[in-house]
Parts: C-alpha cells; structure tokens; sequence
C-alpha cells in the first residue's frame, strides 16, 4: 500500500482527494516535482527542494511547509511503504478559489508510487525519438501542463518511437519529460535555454566534468548531423542513449561507449547513496 499526504494528514494514496473547485482543475494551475529514493533516502534532496522552491515562486503559489518539515513528511512516508524504496510526486495546485480565478491558500499533496524503470533493453539497444516544433512555456517551470506529449502520443507511437524532442527556429530545447545530451569527441553538450534544468541533468554534468569538456548552451539541429552519441537523462531514464532521431541516424546508429561509461558513473553513485 502506497500512502500519501494532504494539507496535513498522511493516508493511502487512494483516499487522498482534491475538491472540484480547485484551481488545477477548473484552470489548469499547478505544479509537481518528482523523485526517487535510493537506500531509503531522497536523491539529491537540496536540489530538489532548490527547484521545487523555485516552480512554486514563478507561479506565485506560496509554499505551505518548509525544508525541515517537507523531509520528515517524506520519512514518515517511507517508513509506511515499509522502507522500500520509492517514487515521490510533489503536487502543489493553486487551491480552491472562489471566482475560480483568484489564488487563495495552495493545496499540496506529496504521494509515494512505485518505481516504474526503463526496460534494460532500452539501454542496450537505445530509443528513437521524433522531432515536434515546440517549446514549453515557462520550462523552467515543472508546471502541471503535459498536454503536448499526449496529444502526440498517436504520432510517436506510428512512428516506433519513445518521445519527442522538442526543437523550435532550428534549436533544440529538451524532451517532453527529459533533458537532452550530445557527445561529439571528448565534448558533452547540453542545451541550456527553454529547458527544464533537471536534476539528473545537473548530477550528470557534475560526474562528467573530469573526463569531458562540458557545453551548456545553445544547440542547433544541424549539429545532430556530426554527433558521435546522444542521450537523454531524467529521474526514471538515468542516461538513456538515443541511436535515431526522427530518420536521422545518431553516430553509427548504435549505443556508444560514452553514453554506457556516463551511465555506469551513474549507477555507481546511487548505489552507495
């Protein structure tokens, strides 16, 4: 049994509820986080916080509870999955509204799901992704607005892909739910404009600063045509290579020995975590 918290009471997830005259519903207005634990302990727990901290202030939504108090929460929660290791959802909503429009007092819910990983196929054979015109607004916002990536989902799924890559004017921004990496020789390039600044992102620029020249800036689609690897890193993904891009073949078009070598760092960090 999965348990979760709401403005102040811990229950199973499946009795949590929100009321219909919710902002999030009535408009669209929210925001979550999400991470895993490793060890029974929050992954990069500070930036998570730091980046939580920072949606809720873009979005003028006033956080109820703070750092200290936010980490016992999420103890306590582990504690009732009976110390497994698990999924945290951070859900903060613009709370009920009586006009439906003025923002009063936020709703946050903080839930516990299991971990659904990749399957181990991915990472040997690599994803292809498809190319969509687009770029998120406020992306540095993990706002609650996802409806691109399902409104596409029919697109990606004729095509025999895994995601979208988001591009716009010929400059490549992120995936729908991931951040967006390029390896050409000893160089790692990462876009840094109309991105999510994703915690896993931020891990795997720290771990390769030793072995790699590390670009954060702006990367165009005409650089795909030259690229020796690219993959993709998120809280569920790690470093998860891409071999295809659209019909554009990535390198030799198999998963290349820097983007397993990153995964590998990776994988040995959480586990002394």
């Amino acid at each position: 049994m999965y348990f979760g918290y709401f403005n102040g009471t811990i229950a199973p997830t499946d009795q949590l509820a929100v009321g219909v005259t919710d902002l999030s519903l009535l408009r669209g207005y929210g925001l979550f986080d999400y991470f895993l634990t490793y060890n029974g302990r929050p992954f990069q727990w500070d930036w998570y916080w730091e980046r939580f901290q920072n949606s809720a202030s873009r979005m003028h939504l006033p956080l109820p509870l703070g750092k200290e108090e936010t980490y016992s929460i999420l103890m306590k929660l582990i504690e009732r999955a009976g110390g497994q290791d698990v999924a945290f959802r951070f859900v903060m909503t613009g709370g009920y509204s009586p006009d439906s429009i003025t923002i009063d007092k936020p709703n946050l819910l903080i839930l516990t799901e299991p971990i659904h990983p990749v399957p181990p196929i991915q990472y040997e054979q690599g994803i292809k992704v498809i190319l969509d015109e687009y770029v998120r607004e406020m992306a540095e916002v993990k706002s609650t607005d996802y409806k691109r990536v399902i409104l596409m989902a029919q697109a990606i799924k004729s095509a025999g892909a895994s995601d979208l890559l988001y591009q716009k004017g010929g400059q490549i921004s992120e995936l729908s739910r991931s951040n967006f990496f390029l390896v050409k020789g000893d160089r790692l390039i990462t876009p840094n404009q109309h991105i999510l600044h994703g915690i896993t992102r931020r891990t795997i620029i720290q771990l390769a600063q030793t072995d790699f020249r590390v670009e954060e800036r702006a990367l165009l689609l005409s650089e795909l045509y030259d690229a020796d690897e690219a993959f993709t890193t998120s809280s569920t993904k790690k470093v998860l290579p891409i071999v295809q891009i659209g019909e554009l073949t990535i390198g030799d078009g198999y998963v290349g020995p820097k983007s397993k070598f990153l995964l590998e760092r990776f994988n040995d960090l959480i586990k002394s975590w």
